[in-house]
Parts: C-alpha cells; sequence; structure tokens
C-alpha cells in the first residue's frame, strides 16, 4: 500500500472517529436533558395531582372514597398521562389506563419498557379519612425516544455527507502533501537510469522543501561523482594506452637487434652498436618501471614530515648540479629566505631535481635556471623558472598526467619517461600543498610549490 492510500485512510479513520464519538456525545447528552426534563416535568405534575387529592380530603374530611376517586377524574391529564390508579391495602379504588409498573415502594420514579415502549412510573403514598393509599401515575416517554432516533438517523445521514466530503478533501490533502515526494521519487528513478541532470522544483520551506533541497545537492555532487570518475577512466585508459606506448618502441627496438644479432654474422663495430642500443632501450625501460613504482609507493605508505631548513635543502642541490650545467652553457643560481617548514627532504630533494632537468631540458641553446624559496603569508613557497623555450597555455592542463609530453619527440629523444612531474605532483600533495604552472610559448616557464593548507 502507497504512503499516500495510507495518509488517506488515516485521515478517514480520525474523521470518522472524531464525528462519531462528538455526535454520540452530543445526541445522547441531548437525550438524557430531555429525559431529565421529562421526569421533572412529570414529577411536577404527579405532585399537582397528589396535592390535588390531599386538598379534596382536606376541604370535607367526611368525603368518601368515590368523592376521591372522582377528584381524581377531573384533575387526570390524558394527554401527559398514560394510565392512573389508587390503591389500598385491599382493593385498586381507582384505575385508567393498561399500563402499569408493580415494582415501585413509596415515594419512586422509575423507567421502564414494555412490549417496545419506554414509560415513567411515578408513585407515593398519602392518607385520606384516616386511610393510608397509593397513587401511581404512568407517563408515556415515546416522544422523548422517538426525538432520539430521528436525531441518530439524521446523524447517520449527516455522517455519511461529511465522511464522503471529509474523504475527498482527505485525498486532496495527501495527493498534494505526497506529490513532492512522488516528484522526489520520479526523479531517483531517472537518475538511476543515468539522467543525473534531473532536479526536483519543490518551492516550500518545510520539511519537505528541505528534502527537495538535499536530493539537489546530492545528485549534484554525484554528477560531480561521476564526471570525476569518468575523468579518471579516461586518464586510466590514456595512461594504459601510453604505457603500452612506451613499451612498444624499446621492446621493438631490443627485439629488433637481439634479432639481428641472433640471425646475422656482424662485426665488432656493429655488435657494439647493438649492444649499446639495447642497452640503452634497457635502461629506459628500467627508469620507466623505477618511476612507476616509485609512484605506487608514494600512494600507498605514509610520509614522515620533519622541520627541515630551506637553505639546507636548496644549498646542496645548487652546489652539485651547477658545474654540471655550466658545460651545457646553462647557468643555475638558488636564492631562498632563512626559516624551516615540515617536510621529507629526500622526496622533496626528487621533486626539484626533477623540475629542475625538465627546465634543463627546455632550453635548446643554453640558459638560465633560478631556484627561489620564500615564505610569503604562512605558506611555503619554492619556485625553479627559466628562460626557456616555454609551453603552450593549452598544455598546462596535462602536464602532471603520466606519460604526458609537450614535445613527445623532443622528450623521448632526451630520455624522458613523461612521469617526472606526475611523481612531483604526488609529492607535493603528500605534503599537504599544491603544484602550480605558469608558462609563455618562447618567454620561459615558472613551477611553483606551494606547501600549507588553504593555499592561496
Amino acid at each position: 500500500m502507497r504512503f499516500r492510500q495510507k495518509m488517506l485512510l488515516v485521515m478517514v479513520w480520525l474523521l470518522t472517529l472524531a464525528y462519531g464519538i462528538g455526535g454520540t456525545a452530543l445526541i445522547f447528552q441531548s437525550f438524557h436533558a430531555a429525559l431529565e426534563q421529562e421526569e421533572k416535568s412529570a414529577g411536577a405534575a404527579f405532585q399537582m395531582t397528589l396535592q390535588a387529592v390531599e386538598l379534596v380530603n382536606r376541604v370535607d374530611l367526611r368525603r368518601d372514597l368515590k368523592s376521591i376517586s372522582t377528584a381524581l377524574e377531573r384533575v387526570d391529564d390524558a394527554d401527559r398521562q398514560l394510565s392512573m390508579r389508587l390503591l389500598s391495602r385491599q382493593q385498586t379504588l381507582y384505575s385508567r389506563g393498561e399500563v402499569f409498573f408493580d415494582g415501585l415502594s413509596g415515594s419512586a420514579m422509575q423507567v421502564f419498557s414494555r412490549e417496545g415502549g419506554r414509560y415513567l412510573a411515578v408513585g407515593s403514598d398519602l392518607r385520606a379519612n384516616f386511610q393510608s393509599f397509593r397513587l401511581e401515575v404512568v407517563y408515556d416517554l415515546a416522544s422523548v425516544y422517538e426525538s432520539r432516533d430521528r436525531q441518530i438517523r439524521t446523524y447517520r445521514r449527516t455522517l455519511a455527507v461529511l465522511l464522503l466530503s471529509g474523504a475527498l478533501a482527505a485525498w486532496l490533502a495527501s495527493y498534494l502533501l505526497t506529490r513532492p515526494l512522488s516528484q522526489v521519487s520520479k526523479a531517483a528513478r531517472r537518475m538511476a537510469k543515468g539522467e543525473l541532470g534531473v532536479r526536483v522544483k519543490l518551492r516550500s520551506r518545510d520539511e519537505l522543501g528541505e528534502l527537495g533541497s538535499d536530493f539537489n545537492h546530492m545528485a549534484s555532487r554525484i554528477q560531480e561523482n561521476v564526471a570525476q570518475l569518468q575523468e579518471a577512466f579516461e586518464r586510466q585508459e590514456r595512461f594504459m594506452g601510453s604505457f603500452a606506448h612506451e613499451l612498444k618502441t624499446p621492446m621493438t627496438s631490443i627485439i629488433g637487434y637481439a634479432d639481428l644479432m641472433r640471425a646475422q654474422a656482424l662485426d665488432e663495430a656493429e655488435q657494439q652498436e647493438a649492444a649499446d642500443y639495447i642497452f640503452s632501450e634497457g635502461k629506459r625501460l628500467e627508469a620507466l618501471s623505477l618511476k612507476l613504482l616509485d609512484l605506487l609507493v608514494l600512494k600507498k605508505e605514509p610520509t614522515a614530515l620533519q622541520e627541515q631548513e630551506l637553505g639546507s635543502l636548496l644549498s646542496p642541490l645548487v652546489r652539485h648540479l651547477a658545474p654540471v650545467y655550466a658545460q651545457k652553457g646553462i647557468r643555475l643560481q638558488a636564492k631562498w629566505d632563512p626559516g624551516a617548514w615540515p617536510m621529507d627532504p629526500d622526496l622533496m630533494g626528487s621533486c626539484l631535481m626533477n623540475l629542475i632537468d625538465n627546465a634543463r631540458k627546455a632550453l635548446d641553446q643554453g640558459g638560465n635556471i633560478y631556484v627561489l624559496g620564500d615564505f610569503p603569508e604562512g605558506h611555503c613557497r619554492i619556485r625553479v623558472l627559466d628562460n626557456g623555450r616555454g609551453m603552450p597555455q593549452a598544455a598546462i592542463d596535462h602536464l602532471t598526467e603520466a606519460f604526458y609530453r609537450v614535445d613527445k619527440a623532443r622528450s623521448r629523444a632526451q630520455g624522458g619517461a613523461g612521469l617526472g612531474l606526475t611523481l612531483c605532483n604526488e609529492i607535493v600533495r603528500l605534503h599537504g600543498g599544491e603544484l602550480r604552472f605558469d608558462s609563455r610559448e618562447g618567454n620561459g616557464t615558472c613551477v611553483t610549490i606551494l606547501l600549507g593548507r588553504d593555499a592561496p
């Protein structure tokens, strides 16, 4: 059973209960009030009859019993009194009507039923002519009970109309109240079929409106996550394609030269050339496997950070590389502000080595490389700048993807595996920082390592 139907049944049940209890209480309250009023009227009429008999007796004590009966006939109210009788100990002295109640004693009033009728019996003892008598009068209560029955029949018809109109109102209310839930349910089913852009339109500010707002927020997050998953899947596919391509080229060369050495008799120079090529391609495969292993290790093993002076990190690195780069016409310089920052010196040193090596590859015929370190606004910033050929803006968004190269032919000729910046990005991420790139074609490149939470 649907929630809307349950709500409708509950509301109809509550209406029936409320109308039933309220109407029944009103009817019976009215009935008991009418019955009490009838009893008071009957009691008053009985007292008048009793007083009339006593008055006849006081006026003339010599009157006989027949005179008393005559007086009863004169005060008899046929419209209100159904039956009347005067009793003595020996006999019935006066009687009118057929309905009597024999269970009365003393001054009493009793409601009784007989043959489908409802009656009120009133009795009292009296004395006349020095004798004891008993007067009993029976009043008909049919009008009171008929009025109650008419009210009940009218109430039943009224209740049927009220329940029908109440059921229609309850159905309309349940429909309007549960319609937002139906919208959310339909939207959820459409999302389950792949329509991630579906949203619900709820304008109320109650709990249902909050539910719709939360659903839309959830749907937006799901859509974002799915988009990220799709992007990650696409990157993974590109990674697998690039990885297969990176393996194919050196493996083809190794197999080709090995087959050449195995199938033909080569002179010493040709054998040396083939062996050198096989060795260089093998080293290239080794470097590729080591880079991939470093990436896996960085993602799985936690990194222990310790306070590291910026100068003690940059000074040995530049002092070691500067003479080597000078032989190629490249001037490597470094400048840093005093201070320390939590980091892993080995990982950060490897990251800087990769960035400086990338800067070297961007310098075709010599140039300058600058390594700058400072602490702006409570952060640690290390920048590697060069005045090389730069990169197009479209390439910057893909620099940290595995096996991505701006210039594939040049990078492969220089021995690059396309994993250096991916490894650098992972190292900086483990330090809670961000790797940023700024470059223009023909004007050089600036790579920034920015460490610290909430990097500006």
